[in-house]
């Protein structure tokens, strides 16, 4: 045995494994490592398998391999999809890590693109292993508490100041946690449901999919955090169907949508059928009030046009009051067209999202922004105004 092939056996970071005949390596990496990135390539090259697994979905894989990507966003139609939230996260998430990376002078997921290239090279199979991102994140925030959404913008933007503290000794030992689950990690302690759809459903994913990978000797490249489930999961029959879909509104959450507008409204008849016209119209007068000042205050917090702020103040108190709208979805369209991104914007955006200053400046993540924070003020404008209208009574 040669001296290459003792290191790579004795390599902490790598596990054997078997199922069903094909024998599995496993190897546990942290996403913004050089020291990983070069692991991979050695172990791909010396071992090459039939089959190469990395922590990657297509979008994920795309995303990496095409840098300018962004370029080709249609902002208006992410807002229209009602996907600006899950964008916005994705962006600040990938902020965070590109900012580590930086300092290393390391592109962030460097060693899954090593691990592709290796692949090409030694003629295996790429088998992108991971979920979609958008249904990982869809499920993380349907399982997250209003309160805990409230926070979640506020703990990823304060979490990429962190990473300006980071040395290249503290990524080795970020491979002991998943890089979604560093940024999360305070919502992620006090969610069991969180944590798993965040971790635990992606353990659960990453390893069928590695278990059931085309060829006998193959390759998977995992973030470290997932291999102690990996191996938990290992013996046990996973289901992927239901971890590969958008979880459904509960029926809770249901009858919640449209009771508590039903609610808000069925309080204004009361109030103008039994405290008289003066009552019905306070009430009225303070629901349109408190909701509309605190959608604008949110819009004028992300520096909306002053047309998207007052676009949002005339959109609150109606979509507070109808399930299937939202004011952010208005004000963002208003700011889309108001200040249309450039192609500048998107050629920046990758720049522009490693700082708070560039998010609020490009006017790509400003929509986003726009959006987000104009549906929490007038989400806490419903429950500000509501107990204000019942002591009107």
């Amino acid at each position: 045995m040669t001296q290459e092939s003792q290191d790579l056996l004795d390599n902490p970071a790598i596990t054997r494994l078997e199922h069903r005949g094909k024998q599995i390596t496993l190897i546990g990496t942290a996403h913004v490592s050089r020291e990983s990135a070069d692991l991979v390539r050695r172990v791909i090259t010396a071992e090459r398998p039939d089959t190469v697994c990395v922590e990657l979905c297509t979008s994920r894989y795309q995303a990496l391999k095409d840098q300018a990507g962004w370029q080709n966003m249609d902002i208006i139609k992410v807002v229209r999809e009602k996907k600006a939230m899950l964008l916005l996260a994705h962006l600040l998430l990938a902020a965070f890590q590109r900012r580590i990376a930086d300092r290393l002078d390391i592109r962030p997921g460097e060693e899954m693109l090593q691990a592709a290239a290796a692949a090409e090279e030694t003629g295996a199979t790429i088998h992108l292993a991971d979920r979609d991102i958008r249904i990982t994140l869809a499920r993380t925030w349907r399982a997250m508490r209003f309160r805990d959404k409230l926070k979640l913008i506020p703990q990823l933007v304060l979490s990429m100041g962190e990473a300006e503290k980071i040395t290249e000794e503290d990524v080795e030992r970020l491979k002991q946690q998943d890089m979604l689950e560093s940024v999360l990690a305070e919502l992620g302690q006090s969610m069991p449901k969180v944590r798993e759809a965040l971790i635990d459903e992606r353990d659960r994913y990453l390893c069928e999919k590695i278990r059931s990978a085309p060829g006998n000797r193959i390759i998977a490249v995992v973030g470290a955090g997932h291999v102690p489930g990996i191996l938990r999961y290992w013996s046990e029959p996973i289901d992927l169907a239901p971890l590969a879909q958008a979880p459904p509104p509960s029926r809770w959450m249901k009858i919640m949508t449209w009771a508590l507008p039903l609610a808000i409204v069925a309080l204004m008849v009361y109030g103008f059928a039994n405290g008289g016209l003066q009552t019905g119209t306070d009430m009225v007068a303070l629901w349109v009030s408190v909701t509309a000042c605190l959608a604008g205050i949110g819009a004028l917090a992300a520096l909306a046009h002053p047309l998207t702020i007052l676009s949002s103040m005339i959109a609150a108190p109606i979509t507070t009051l109808h399930p299937l709208l939202a004011a952010g979805w208005i004000s963002g369209l208003v700011e889309a067209l108001s200040r249309k991104p450039r192609v500048m914007d998107f050629e920046n955006l990758g720049r522009d999202i490693l700082s708070v200053r560039g998010f609020w400046r490009n006017k790509v993540t400003r929509v986003l922004l726009v959006v987000v924070f104009t549906n929490i003020g007038s989400s806490v404008g419903t429950f500000v105004a509501l107990p204000m209208m019942i002591n009107l009574m």
